[in-house]
Formats: C-alpha cells, sequence, structure tokens
C-alpha cells in the first residue's frame, strides 16, 4: 500500500455509477460531466470515495481548496462562528465583518482600498463592471466601452459571458453588448517578449478603427483573466506593461480576474503579482473561503465607493461564516508561509512537467503555469484529442490520481498548497505513467 494512495476496488468504485445516475434523475444536466467519482470524504490534499478508496488530488476542487481539505483551523473557526449563535446577518454590522475585511486588505496590499464581498466569482466579476462603468459615467466617457480578451472565461451569468472569449457558449444572450469588445490573446507559442508591446498596440489600434472607437472617449475598463483558465497560460510581462501605461493615459480602469491565481496558489498572494503593476480592481473567489462561499471585489476607495448606498449590495454579503471562513484562510496562508512553500514545490512541478514533455515532443505542446496551477497542453492537432485526454485522466483516477479534465486540448493540475513533495512527485509519475499507456 503506497501511503498516499490506496485502491483497493474496480474504479470506478462499485454503486459510483448507480449514485451517478440518480443524481442525474434530479440535478439539471449542465451540473454533469465530471469524472466517474463519489466524493465521500476531503482531508488534506487526499479524497476518498464511498467505497473508501484513497486518490491524490490535483484538482483542490477545482483550485478552491487551497490550504487543505477540512482544514484544522478553518473548521475551529467555523465552529465558533457556529457556538455563537450568529450565522446571518445580511448587510448588518458585524464585528467579524469589520476584522476579516481589515485583515483582507492589508493581505492584498492595494492601496487605499476597499472591499465588497459576495458568495460566487461570477458575481464578483459581473460587480467589476459595474463599477468600471461607473467611473466611465464619471469620468464622462462618451460610451462605456469594456475591452477583455479572445479565450478568456469570467463566469456564467450575463455580463461575465459576454466578457468572456468563448463564443459558443455565449450564444444563448442573443443581443450582446456592443461596448464589450475583445482583442486576440497573446499566446507565448505566437508572440514572444520581445513583440508584446508592439503586437497589443496593434491590436488596440485594430480595435478602435474597426469599431470607431476612441481610447479616451469610448473605453471605462479592461478585464483580465489573470492566466488564461483552460491553459495557464499568462500574458507576457511587456504585453501587460504596455497595457498598464494605456490605461493610465486614459482614465481606464484595470481589473483583473483572480479567481484561480488568488489567495498564494501561484506562488504569491495574487497572480498579477508577477506583472509587476498595482491594478485598480481584483476580483476574488474560488480559494478565497476554503470550500465555504466568499468571493468579492477589492479596489480603491474612490471607484468602490461609487455606488449609492443600496445601489450594491448582495444577500450574503459578508455573513459571519463566510467572514470567519476568510480569515482562517488567509491566517493559515500567512502562519504556514504557502506562498514560499508554494514557489519551492512549484519549480519541482515546473521541472518534472518539463522533462514529460521531453519525452514527448508531437504530443505536448507546452507547459504551462506557476506555483502550484500548471496545464500540459497537447497538440490540438493529434486525432480526438479531447476524447483521448478524458481517457487519459481516467486512467490517472484508476492509479490513484484525480486531476482536471478541461474538455479541450490541456489537463490541469492544482493540489491544495499543503500538498507534500513526495505526493507531489508521486502523482507527477502516474500521470507519466498515463500518457505512456494512454498515447
Amino acid at each position: 500500500m503506497k501511503k498516499n494512495i490506496y485502491i483497493k476496488t474496480k474504479i470506478p468504485a462499485p454503486g459510483t455509477q448507480k449514485i451517478i445516475n440518480d443524481l442525474s434523475k434530479v440535478e439539471s444536466r449542465s451540473m454533469h460531466g465530471q469524472l466517474p467519482i463519489v466524493w465521500k470524504k476531503a482531508k488534506g490534499f487526499n479524497i476518498w470515495d464511498v467505497a473508501g478508496n484513497k486518490f491524490i488530488d490535483f484538482t483542490s476542487t477545482i483550485f478552491v481548496a487551497n490550504i487543505g481539505h477540512s482544514n484544522k483551523r478553518l473548521k475551529k473557526y467555523l465552529s465558533y462562528c457556529l457556538n455563537k449563535n450568529l450565522i446571518h446577518s445580511y448587510a448588518y454590522a458585524t464585528k467579524i465583518k469589520e476584522n476579516y475585511i481589515k485583515k483582507l486588505l492589508k493581505f492584498c496590499r492595494l492601496k487605499n482600498s476597499k472591499a465588497f464581498l459576495m458568495s460566487s466569482g461570477t458575481e464578483a466579476t459581473e460587480a467589476a463592471l459595474k463599477l468600471m462603468r461607473l467611473n466611465g459615467i464619471k469620468n464622462k466617457k462618451r460610451s462605456l466601452g469594456i475591452i477583455c480578451f479572445e479565450g478568456n472565461w469570467h463566469g456564467r451569468t450575463m455580463g461575465s459571458q459576454m466578457m468572456s472569449g468563448n463564443l459558443r457558449q455565449k450564444e444563448w444572450i442573443g443581443s450582446h453588448d456592443n461596448n464589450i469588445h475583445h482583442l486576440p490573446f497573446p499566446y507565448p507559442w505566437d508572440i514572444s517578449e520581445k513583440d508584446a508591446e508592439s503586437f497589443f498596440l496593434k491590436s488596440l489600434n485594430y480595435l478602435q478603427k474597426k469599431k470607431k472607437i476612441s481610447l479616451q472617449k469610448d473605453v471605462c475598463g479592461f478585464m483580465i483573466e489573470t492566466f488564461q483558465g483552460w491553459g495557464a497560460v499568462y500574458y507576457p510581462k511587456n504585453y501587460i506593461k504596455a497595457l498598464y501605461k494605456v490605461c493610465k493615459k486614459n482614465k481606464i480602469i484595470i481589473s483583473f480576474d483572480e479567481m484561480q491565481s488568488g489567495f498564494a496558489r501561484t506562488g504569491c498572494r495574487f497572480g498579477y503579482e508577477h506583472y509587476g503593476i498595482e491594478p485598480d480592481l481584483i476580483c476574488c473567489g474560488k480559494g478565497m473561503g476554503g470550500g465555504i462561499a466568499l468571493s468579492g471585489v477589492i479596489g480603491k476607495k474612490s471607484i468602490m465607493d461609487l455606488p449609492e448606498i443600496g445601489n450594491m449590495s448582495s444577500t450574503n454579503s459578508g455573513n459571519p461564516l463566510a467572514c470567519y471562513a476568510g480569515l482562517a484562510v488567509i491566517d493559515e496562508i500567512l502562519e504556514r508561509k504557502l506562498e514560499y512553500s508554494t514557489l519551492k514545490k512549484g519549480l519541482i512541478l515546473e521541472q518534472k512537467l518539463k522533462k514529460i514533455k521531453i519525452i514527448y515532443p508531437k504530443l505536448i505542446k507546452a507547459i504551462s503555469g506557476k506555483g502550484l496551477i500548471y496545464a500540459i497542453i497537447f497538440n490540438e492537432h493529434y486525432p480526438n484529442i479531447e476524447e483521448k485526454l478524458r481517457l487519459l485522466c481516467q486512467e490517472c483516477m484508476k492509479n490513484g490520481l484525480l486531476v482536471v479534465y478541461t474538455g479541450r486540448e490541456s489537463v490541469k493540475i492544482g493540489p491544495p498548497l499543503t500538498i507534500t513533495k513526495q505526493a507531489l512527485n508521486e502523482g507527477i509519475e502516474i500521470i507519466n505513467r498515463s500518457i505512456k499507456k494512454c498515447f
């Protein structure tokens, strides 16, 4: 028996399909499509299924369990909250909300900032969209344009999907907002660091001519996913620095969508730090609450205070349970120095994945990421690549490892930041063996 994995039945475990089938009768079809496993318990960096099989988790439930599943500090803080008999408080003031927001702002290190708390990531990006446009009205912009990027992803509600770059997934909207624009994404295999600034300026000039818009008069914000989610693909640094200059010159807000990259996931507190700039707004979620629904927008006071009283609110905003969860996450990151340890483990992960790429130069196109969130990006022209990668993820699962199947030409890796080096190496070896078997 391996220390971090214990598989004692066939995988999927007996009884798995029945539970999935029964659930599908009562739950919307849109929630299905994951790997065939039924979770029973999750602790640290391990998952147990209904038969007691033990897996290493390289998903963190889609990059939520940054501080580990069933974290001791998180459970302690939540128990304390439950015993105080104050679970919900709507928008009324509570001491825990004051304490948490103060600590959050200090943790974020944005100058002169305030926070607005919510429940989900898509709610946070919608709020940022509203704040950018309110700031555009304040600056007397002629139209309230928002510039986004092709291929980026910001959520599943209307505003967030209009900002996202997946055309097929937003067909349902019907009439699109003509003031939401998209630039081509500067994929590093197409655009070098040296050419990044000129590529940005050319793309921007082309957009202005095509849409007949002026940056000064018709654009109030940029929405930037810190890295392109499906592949953990970062922008070239020079690209973001050129964007920053344009925004400062034309009174345009820079918003970073930090859902996947926030709270030490990339080896920094927030992913935007890798670019060496300071945004006006950051949108947070996922790892923010350690498994409890919590999201937020943090930004400059002058922007955050634009909505009038009651004009931007949220039913579950800053409820005590969520605030205690958020506090536990920050305390755990700081006291366990998870930024630093994540950076070190990320170097191991990168090195091992690049060795796998060398073995399969025609199959694997790129290894992309930082810290403990990486993607193996496969050759999109390989026959039936998406179906092959689903089989690859299932093969990993049969061997005791859960990875993220993205539905396209990539497999993503994002274990809890508390994972041991031994378990990290064990998981990478399973990926290597599984690629060999499937391809």
